[in-house]
């Protein structure tokens, strides 16, 4: 029944509406694409005299562990797996273009943010649609959908990941793993976001590295197949029946399908999930930050999936003939290139993505959860989620992958919706602002 709803809700309707917000954004803010560096310039410069409860760089880094998972490696494997490799461009281009959506979603999450009675601020597409539209029953649909998909793509994929990972490669008990997670996740969340940035912070930038340090290691070492991989990225996309190589031809629509899924579940753009951590961050002006908070994206996409998926096929060209059925064996074999240490690296890679994913989703669930509790209940109903969320972890990595990942690609879209709404209506609002601050 998951899979049914999921495949239907990720038809040609949701592609229609996500590339369309991406691309009406991009041309409404004049191509915000442009700002790139100096938004990656203002990322780790700080905001004087700002008001918010952790650095825009503790923000950004908190915000970039929730997306930087198992969707830019097991994620964009699984794309090709089952869409061809013209789901990397595809899965590309939404990341490009969603760096303007990120911008406004991010805008708008600091125009709207209210500071709660226990002094923090707090902001999303919840307090965007409640007080920007007074749409107050499109808001608590927002944070509904919010806390599934806090339990989906923020806590069993992840952990689901992890413990196949360990189990397969060194055949360490699932429920040991899990419960290892689940422990370490316990001692981190107690301590709110500022716990929960303090590690991001230290983690990412680390993690990150190690990562983007081993692919390309892999596309040195199959240099001579990365031009072809490239040119069969592009052919595919749009004539995916003639793939070959090791690959399986499928549909257009197939290919568009998995690229664009796992495009917004790698980048989160549109989602309406970074906005939450953004309104926590210390800055002046929305446009500051919604320009950090966009920086994400092409991190997250344009730089670290395009990796991925040009390390994934470029190694399956140079293995001509093998045909791979699912993205942990693609992932898996092209880490295998480098020696002794390629399959601890991608072991520690996908551990700490994974782990930090938790980490960032577990706080935006929570601040959904605050929006539905509201005034004094919210910090019972904070403590009974973060319980509730903890147990998950374990249960998560003890499921059937399938499962775990349709219920993702489900709440993802249902959360989508409302955000994407937001986004559209609001959009004379974005460009208000974006002409207060500088940017237009």
């Amino acid at each position: 029944m998951i899979a049914t709803l999921s495949n239907f809700l990720w038809g040609w309707p949701m592609i229609v509406l996500l590339l369309g917000t991406h691309v009406w954004l991009t041309i409404r803010l004049k191509f915000p694409q442009r700002h790139i560096f100096r938004a990656i310039r203002l990322s780790v410069t700080r905001d004087k005299d700002a008001h918010g409860d952790v650095s825009q760089f503790a923000a950004l880094a908190t915000a970039l562990a929730a997306t930087i998972g198992t969707g830019n490696i097991v994620g964009v494997a699984t794309a090709v797996a089952l869409g061809g490799p013209g789901a990397v461009l595809w899965c590309w281009l939404t990341g490009v273009f969603g760096i303007a959506t990120k911008y406004a979603e991010s805008l708008l999450a600091v125009r709207y943010r209210v500071k709660s009675r226990d002094g923090y601020m707090i902001g999303g597409p919840m307090y965007t649609l409640h007080r920007g539209l007074g749409m107050k029953w499109l808001a608590v649909l927002f944070a509904v959908f919010g806390v599934c998909a806090s339990f989906g793509i923020g806590n069993m994929v992840q952990c689901n990941a992890i413990t196949l990972l360990c189990h397969e490669s060194y055949g360490m008990p699932v429920s040991w793993v899990s419960a290892t997670v689940t422990f370490f996740v316990a001692l981190v969340v107690v301590f709110g976001v500022r716990g929960i940035a303090k590690v991001c912070t230290a983690l990412v930038p680390f993690m990150a590295f190690l990562y983007v340090i081993g692919c390309v290691f892999i596309l040195i070492f199959n240099g001579t197949y990365v031009w072809d991989a490239l040119c069969l990225i592009v052919k595919s996309a749009f004539a995916p029946h003639a793939a070959g190589g090791g690959f399986v031809g499928v549909s257009i629509m197939l290919s568009i399908r998995y690229g664009v899924a796992r495009g917004l579940f790698s980048n989160e753009s549109g989602l309406g999930s970074a906005p939450i951590v953004a309104a926590a961050a210390q800055t002046k002006t929305p446009v500051r930050q919604a320009l950090v908070s966009s920086t994400g994206t092409f991190w997250d996409t344009v730089v670290v999936c395009m990796l991925t998926g040009l390390v994934i096929v470029s190694s399956v060209l140079a293995h001509d003939g093998i045909t791979f059925s699912n993205g942990a064996s693609l992932t898996k074999h092209a880490f295998a290139t480098i020696p002794y240490i390629g399959t601890p690296l991608l072991t520690f890679g996908i551990i700490t993505f994974a782990f930090s994913t938790i980490l960032g989703w577990c706080y935006y669930g929570e601040k959904c959860i605050q929006y539905l509790g509201g005034g004094s209940r919210s910090f019972y109903f904070k403590w009974i989620y973060r319980i509730i969320f903890i147990i998950f972890i374990y249960i998560g990595g003890t499921q059937q992958l399938n499962l775990v990942w349709d219920f993702s690609d489900l709440a993802n879209g249902m959360m989508a919706i409302p955000n994407l709404v937001s986004l559209l209506l609001l959009t004379g609002v974005i460009v208000k602002e974006s002409r207060k601050g500088g940017l237009l």
